[in-house]
C-alpha cells in the first residue's frame, strides 16, 4: 500500500484502500485551503495519480460558522478533459439551502490545474451543524462506462443571525446601510451607551472581589487570605452519605461567560505542524506501563533517542476501537500548548495496530496511578496540590481559547514526572484502561458519569462550564489521592442527587480556600461557573498566600 503524504491533525477513520482510477486524475485540497479550513500547512490529496485516498474521504470536513465556501483543485492526467457530474445534498435546507457551485453540475475536468468552490450560505434562521455530501462522478471511459464515484462529506457550522444583521445581509447598498445607522433614535443608542458603561463598571467591581482575601490573625501570625467570591458549602443532614454535600448558594451577581455548547468533538483550530507519519521500524518498546482489554500503553524511544509513550491497542482490537483510539487520540493536537502532552505523530504501517506517540521523559506516569500508588505516610502538600490545579487550569484555559472542548477532565487523562510537572493528555484509551470510572446509562456509550456535570448527564450538552465542573472533581482526585468520586452513589442516581443539590464533601485536610474554588465549580447553572481565566487567578493568587507565609 502507498504511504499516506499527509496525515489530517484530528480524524476518525474506519479503513484505508487505495483503488486505482488508471493515474487519470488529482483532485486535492491546497495548501491555502487546508490552513483555512483546518490549520494545517499541507495539502489534502483525495486522488493523486489515480490512486483513490480512501482514509481522506472517510474524513467529514468540518467548516466553521465565518467560512462560507469551499475549493477543490483537480486536473486530468488523461491527456483530455475528463467528463464529470457533480451533485450536492444538505441534511436541513431550512438552515443551509442547497449549495451552489460557480462551475455547471456536468462538465470536463480540465488537463490543467485549476479550481472550483461551492458556496454554502446559511439561512441564519437557526443554529445548526448540517451535513453537506458532495458526489463527484468521474467517466474515466465512456467505451467500456467506467465511471468512479467519489464522497465527499463535509459539516457546516450554521449560527442563528439576530435580526438586525439580517437586515445587514440584505441590503447590499452600503450608504443605505450607513444611512439606516445614522438615523437610529438618539435615546436608545444613549441608553445602549449606559447600559454597556454600568455593565462594564458592574464587571470591573466583580472582577476585583472575585479573587480579594481578608486578612485574619491567629496566635500572633498572619494567616492565608480567605477567597470571597466563593461561599463554603454545608453539610447535608447527617442521614446523607458522608461524602455527599449542598452546593454553595448563588451569588448574587455572576460574571459573564460564552455558553458554546458542543458535541463530544469540539470544534478544533489547529495551530500546528501538520502531525508526522511515523514509520514504525523506528519506534522500540521496553515497557508496559498500563494494559487493558484491547489497549495498552508502553514506554519506549523514538528513532533510539527521544524518549516517548505509546498507546496502541490488540491485534483482537475492533474497526471501531482502532477509529476511536485515532479519533481521540489527536483531538488536542489542535492546540500545542507545554501543559499539554505532545503528540509526536501517528504510525499507521499497520492499521489495524496504529501507535500513536507523545514525547514524554521517562519518569512520566499516568497521574491517577501516580496518586493512588502514593505511600499512606506520605500526602501531596497544599501547595503541590494548587500548583498542579494550576497547571491544569492553564492547559484547560488554553483548549478553551482555540474553541477545543475535552469533554473528559479527570486525573486518569493527566500525566504527570518526579519534579510534579503535570500535563493534560487526550482521553483516548481512558474506557479500556479505567473500566471503573465509566458507565453505560441505557445505551452503548461508556461515559464518565461521576465527572459530568448535571447539564450533560440531562441533555448531553458539553460546554466549557461542564469542562469546569470535571475540573473541580479532578481538583478533589488531587486532594484525595484519587478516590473515587460519589462513592456512596448509583451511577443511575446520580442525576436526581445532582439535582437535589448533593455535592462532593470538603476533603481531609483540604482548606476552605481550595475547597470553595472547587465547590464554586459546580454550581447549578454553567454561567454561574468560573471561566478558567477566573481559576488561573485564583490559584495564583492562593498559591502567592501560601508561599508568603511558609
Amino acid at each position: 500500500m502507498k504511504n499516506l503524504h499527509k496525515l489530517l491533525a484530528f480524524v476518525g477513520i474506519t479503513m484505508i484502500a487505495t483503488p486505482n482510477v488508471a493515474g487519470h486524475l488529482n483532485l486535492f485540497l491546497n495548501q491555502h485551503e487546508v490552513m483555512r479550513l483546518l490549520g494545517l500547512s499541507a495539502e489534502l490529496y483525495y486522488v493523486r495519480d489515480g490512486l483513490v485516498n480512501e482514509y481522506a474521504l472517510h474524513f467529514t470536513v468540518p467548516v466553521p460558522g465565518n467560512i462560507h465556501d469551499i475549493t477543490f483543485t483537480w486536473q486530468s492526467l488523461a491527456g483530455r478533459p475528463l467528463p464529470y457530474k457533480i451533485n450536492i445534498e444538505s441534511s436541513d435546507l431550512t438552515v443551509l439551502p442547497r449549495p451552489t457551485m460557480n462551475i455547471s453540475r456536468l462538465g470536463s475536468i480540465p488537463t490543467d490545474i485549476e479550481t472550483f468552490s461551492i458556496d454554502m450560505q446559511c439561512s441564519g434562521l437557526r443554529s445548526a451543524e448540517v451535513d453537506v455530501t458532495i458526489t463527484i462522478e468521474v467517466t474515466l471511459n465512456r467505451a467500456t462506462n467506467n465511471v468512479t464515484e467519489l464522497v465527499f462529506r463535509r459539516k457546516k457550522i450554521c449560527l442563528e443571525v439576530e435580526p438586525t444583521e439580517k437586515i445587514s445581509n440584505t441590503i447590499d447598498d452600503p450608504l443605505l446601510l450607513e444611512t439606516m445607522s445614522v438615523i437610529a433614535p438618539t435615546g436608545l443608542l444613549t441608553l445602549i451607551i449606559g447600559g454597556v458603561l454600568a455593565l462594564m463598571l458592574v464587571l470591573i467591581l466583580i472582577s476585583i472581589a472575585y479573587c480579594a482575601r481578608s486578612p485574619t490573625k491567629r496566635g500572633g501570625h498572619s494567616q492565608p487570605l480567605r477567597t470571597s467570591s466563593f461561599q463554603r458549602l454545608q453539610t447535608h443532614a447527617p442521614s446523607a452519605p458522608p461524602s455527599i454535600v449542598f452546593p454553595p448558594a448563588p451569588p448574587t451577581s455572576t460574571l459573564p461567560r460564552s455558553e458554546r455548547i458542543n458535541e463530544r468533538t469540539g470544534t478544533n483550530t489547529i495551530d500546528a505542524k501538520e502531525l508526522l507519519t511515523i514509520h514504525r521500524y523506528r519506534v522500540r518498546l521496553s515497557k508496559v506501563l498500563q494494559e487493558g482489554t484491547f489497549g495498552r500503553v508502553f514506554r519506549g524511544t523514538y528513532n533510539d533517542e527521544q524518549e516517548v509513550l505509546v498507546k496502541t491497542v490488540a491485534q483482537h482490537a475492533s474497526k471501531n476501537q482502532v477509529s476511536l483510539l485515532l479519533k481521540e487520540g489527536t483531538r488536542l493536537y489542535a492546540a500545542s500548548h507545554p501543559a499539554i502532552l505532545p503528540l509526536l505523530g501517528v504510525s499507521i504501517d499497520d492499521i489495524s495496530t496504529p501507535f500513536l506517540l507523545y514525547a514524554a521523559s521517562a519518569d512520566t506516569v499516568n497521574l491517577k496511578l501516580f496518586l493512588n500508588q502514593e505511600p499512606s505516610s506520605r500526602t501531596l502538600t497544599t501547595i503541590q496540590i494548587v500548583m498542579m490545579s494550576y497547571q491544569l487550569a492553564v492547559a484547560l484555559g488554553h483548549l478553551h481559547s482555540h474553541q477545543v472542548l475535552h469533554c473528559d477532565v479527570a486525573a486518569r487523562n493527566c500525566v504527570i514526572n518526579e519534579q510534579l510537572q503535570v500535563k493534560l493528555t487526550d482521553s483516548s484509551l481512558a474506557r479500556d484502561l479505567f473500566p471503573e470510572d465509566y458507565s453505560c446509562l441505557g445505551d452503548s456509550e461508556n461515559r464518565p458519569i461521576k465527572w459530568m456535570a448535571l447539564e450533560t448527564l440531562q441533555k448531553n450538552e458539553f460546554s466549557e462550564a461542564s469542562d469546569t465542573w470535571a475540573f473541580g472533581v479532578l481538583m478533589w482526585e488531587l486532594c484525595t489521592l484519587a478516590r473515587q468520586p460519589y462513592q456512596e452513589i448509583n451511577n443511575d442516581d446520580m442525576e436526581q442527587f445532582l439535582s437535589e443539590g448533593f455535592r462532593l464533601a470538603q476533603p481531609v485536610n483540604c482548606p476552605d480556600e481550595l475547597f470553595t474554588i472547587m465547590a464554586y465549580c459546580w454550581a447549578l447553572l454553567p454561567h454561574e461557573r468560573p471561566s478558567f481565566g477566573q481559576l488561573k487567578v485564583c490559584l495564583q493568587e492562593f498559591h502567592n498566600q501560601l508561599t508568603r507565609y511558609v
